[in-house]
Formats: structure tokens, sequence, C-alpha cells
């Protein structure tokens, strides 16, 4: 081989430099053949990498990503160390023969295919960057979705309970279960806006027994109020038992001290069931200083002061008699208990829920607003008298955010009349 190449030059007229006798012998035609086999077998080599790091990506593995991006770089390194061997053992020569532009050409056309293995490989050490990022934000994600089941799991357990408790008295009394859901607080609700309409009535037959002025009474409670009809005035004493017994609702003790130290949602929830069906005067009987027997106290002291409870019964014995932790059978004091129930059986499936249902209340001359706010004049019609639209007068009930839904306000609009 090395004497058809001498003759090759020198048929050629090719005028060859002497060389040293080491770097001849590395221009030996086999030494370079060898050489390129070499070339070949490491981009083959290069190309089975690449593959194995493409096969990584679908389904993503980033154990084999990590293994194959090695080996792409291993295979990169010695088509590295192949290249500095040729140039340091291979000077360039003078003159070129055909043979040797093809092997150059040939080795050029693989480098510039190094070069595009080269970016490739960056761009997947990119991905695998961003599939990292992902997998950390993934991670947050079942963070936080099992912190959410861990609550569902806990109002699950509340239900089974309930459930448990239900079933007992269905063998028994033949009652439904109870489940906690918004249905169920929407029925509360109602319930409670009924109990202060009900608590209402006895109230306004105290005050005219006791020569109230109704029509003073009614203005000190909001003055200057119009009402469509003299009958309305009754909402303005319902605003008033509304404005004492919500104060304090957000709170999950009701600013009472609860009798017992409990997870505050199962809490609620264990408390509502045990009060649903009891009659509440039994229940203040049973435990005087239970937290519900503490929340009638507090409240029926909140809402009957002093002058008032005077001039109903001429004397404070009764008042005295429930601020000392009692709680008397008179019928005025236990249609107050049934309004107190309702409230604090509202305020119990408030907090049993995650999260807590909000109050929200509305403000006396608020514009308003069909999504927010219901009048409790169903027939009523706008006064075109004047240039505003109706507002709020009265706010006879709060409303609710539950989750997602809202639960309308009740309202007393002023700037309306009342259609025959």
């Amino acid at each position: 081989m090395q004497n058809s190449g001498t003759q090759l030059r020198e048929s050629s007229n090719q005028k060859v430099h002497p060389q040293p006798m080491e770097e001849a012998a590395n221009q030996n035609p086999e030494a370079i053949e060898a050489l390129v086999s070499r070339i070949f077998m490491n981009i083959s080599a290069l190309k089975s990498a690449y593959i194995q790091l493409q096969a990584a990506h679908t389904p993503y593995d980033p154990d084999k990503i990590q293994a194959a991006d090695k080996l792409v770089i291993s295979e990169l390194r010695n088509l590295s160390e192949l290249k500095h061997f040729y140039r340091e053992n291979n000077p360039k020569p003078v003159c070129i023969s055909p043979q040797d532009s093809r092997l150059a050409a040939e080795i050029q056309e693989q480098q510039s295919l190094l070069k595009t293995y080269e970016v490739m490989v960056k761009k997947f050490q990119s991905e695998i960057q961003n599939k990292d990022s992902e997998i950390h934000h993934l991670e947050q994600q079942i963070q936080e979705a099992n912190q959410k089941r861990v609550k569902l799991e806990k109002n699950l357990k509340l239900r089974g309970m309930s459930s448990k408790e239900s079933d007992g008295n269905a063998s028994g009394n033949g009652q439904s279960t109870v489940e906690l859901s918004p249905e169920l607080f929407k029925s509360a609700v109602e319930a409670a806006s009924k109990a202060i309409h009900d608590f209402s009535k006895p109230l306004i037959n105290m005050m005219k027994a006791a020569g109230w002025d109704l029509d003073a009474a009614a203005n000190s409670i909001e003055p200057d109020t119009t009402f469509a009809k003299r009958a309305h005035k009754k909402y303005a004493f319902e605003s008033y038992i509304c404005q004492k017994m919500f104060i304090g609702f957000q709170d999950e003790t009701f600013s009472v001290e609860p009798a017992t130290e409990m997870a505050p949602a199962e809490n609620s929830f264990q408390q509502y069931l045990a009060m649903r069906e009891m009659d509440p005067l039994d229940a203040v009987g049973q435990s005087p200083d239970s937290t519900f027997g503490k929340f009638c106290q507090n409240k029926y002291l909140t809402l009957v002061h002093q002058k008032m409870e005077a001039s109903f019964f001429g004397n404070l014995d009764q008042r005295n008699y429930i601020a000392g932790g009692g709680h008397p059978r008179t019928a005025f004091y236990q249609a107050f208990l049934k309004l107190a129930k309702a409230i604090w059986l509202l305020h119990r499936l408030a907090h049993s829920f995650e999260p807590s249902v909000k109050i929200f209340q509305v403000k006396r001359d608020a514009e308003f607003s069909e999504v927010h706010m219901e009048s409790v004049v169903k027939n009523f019609i706008v006064d075109d008298s004047g240039d505003q639209k109706p507002k709020v007068a009265l706010m006879v009930m709060p409303g609710f955010w539950m989750g997602g839904s809202i639960i309308q306000a009740q309202v007393y609009l002023t700037g309306i009349k009342v259609s025959e």
C-alpha cells in the first residue's frame, strides 16, 4: 500500500516535502483508513445514543434520559479526541491528492454532523430542565390535592357519622339520613328567616300590651324610613331582631366560650345533629351552662334591653334570672328559644363546611342589586316620581357566600310602590 501510494504521487509529478518518519507513517493510507473506520463506528454509536435519548422521552423517563445523555456526551468526546489526534499527527500537506480531497470532504461532513448533534444535545438538555420544572410543579399540585383529599375525607367521615346516627334513629322513629350539603344549609336559612318573622309577632304584641307607640318604635330602629304601606313597619322590628341575633355570626364560637374543645368543623356539625330534633327548652334545661345555653342567655340580654323588659313585665326579675345562668319557662322566653335555636343551627351548619360559609350584610341606602338581594315585598313596582333606583331601607335577613354560590340577602326597599 505504501509503495503504490508513492508511485501515485510520483506519476502525478507532485513534489513531496520531506517529513519526519513518524508523520510519514501516520499518513499511511492504512492508518487513515483505520481512523476513518473508527470515526464511522463512533458516528454509529452516537446515532444509537441519540435514538436512546429520543426513546427515553416517550414515555418520559428521567433516569433513562440522564443515562442516554451521558452516552451521547461520551461519544461526542470520543469524536473530539479523534479529531485532535488526526490534526496533531497529520499536518496539512502542501499538495492534496483527489483521494485526500474526498477524505477531507468526508471528514468535514462528519464534523458538520457532529455540530448538529451538539446542538440537539443542548436542546434535549433544555427540554430536560423544562421537564424537571414541570415535575416540580406537578409535585406541588399533588401535595395540594392530598391536602384537599384529607379535608374531603374529614367531611365524608362527618357524613358517615351523621348517617350512622340517622340510621339508628330510622330504626327507632323513622327519621331519614341527614347529610351536610348546600341544600341543607339553604333550608336552615329559610328556617332562620321564618323564626325571625315568628318571634316578631309576640314581641310586637308585648309592645302593644305595654302601651308602646309602634310608629315611634319603628322609626327609632331606622329613622326617616318611608314605608309603602303601614303594615310594612313590621319589617323594622324584624330588622331589629336580625341585627341583634347575627352579631358575631362569622366567629366560629359565635362570641360564646365553647363548652368543649374539638375540631371546629366536626364539633359544629355534631352540635347541629344533636340539637336538630331537640326541644330548645329541654336542651337548656338539661345543660344550662352548655354552649347553646350560654348563647341563649347572651342573645336574650342583647335583644331585650332593660327598658323593654321593665315595660313588658313591670320588673327585671326574669332578666336577672337569665343573667344569673337560669332559663325561665315563661311563654315569652320559650318563644325566644325557638328563634335562638334556628339561628344557632344555621351558625353550626355554616361552620361545618370547608371553607366555612361567609355572611354578608347590606347597608342602608345601598342600591338594590337583584344578584345579591331579594325584596321582602314581592309585588312592588318602581316609583316613577323620581329618577333614583330603589335603595335599601332595611335588611331583614343577611346573605351568605357558600362556595361559588350566593344566598341573597332579604331587604325592604324605598322608592317603590305596591301594586294592588
